[in-house]
């Protein structure tokens, strides 16, 4: 009797309805919505600063390089013998072409290619930027130029 009941159980037992399905969402065609706002641009974790540094470090370390190579200048040497004009120019023409792109809603990662990528270009920038501190660093302690 115990089994005939636990049958009718099993059989009267109602089962959740099922939610309908969500429909298909669109596939994405491009890359997310990039912000064009100059705050949001610059802003501490935004595309523009470690970009614009990274490419001011690497143009100013091959920079230093040469100069010391062809003058036999150190850094210090170079930036008293008129290296800041220099360094402030480079850095407004890098500042306004990198900014140029990211105002006008075109991503960092959309114009990567397969060698050329957004993150070489990083990871390049940061090697630079350490570049530069230690080529001040050496000449400082060496009392001169590295060269």
């Amino acid at each position: 009797m115990a089994e005939k009941e636990h049958k009718e159980k099993l059989a009267t037992r109602v089962t959740p309805p099922t939610l309908p399905k969500s429909p298909p969402q669109p596939a994405s065609t491009g890359s997310p919505k990039v912000s064009t706002r100059f705050l949001d641009v610059m802003a501490f974790d935004g595309p523009a600063p470690e970009r614009i540094n990274g490419r001011l470090a690497m143009i100013g370390f091959v920079a230093a390089i040469g100069v010391e190579l062809a003058k036999g200048q150190g850094l210090f040497e170079q930036i008293s013998n008129g290296g800041i004009a220099w360094f402030w120019g480079t850095s407004v023409v890098i500042s306004i072409a990198s900014l140029i792109p990211l105002l006008r809603g075109v991503s960092v990662e959309s114009t990567s290619g397969r060698i050329m990528t957004s993150d070489a270009e990083l990871w390049n920038g940061r090697f630079a930027m350490l570049g530069i501190v230690d080529l001040a660093f050496t000449e400082y302690v060496k009392g001169g130029p590295l060269l």
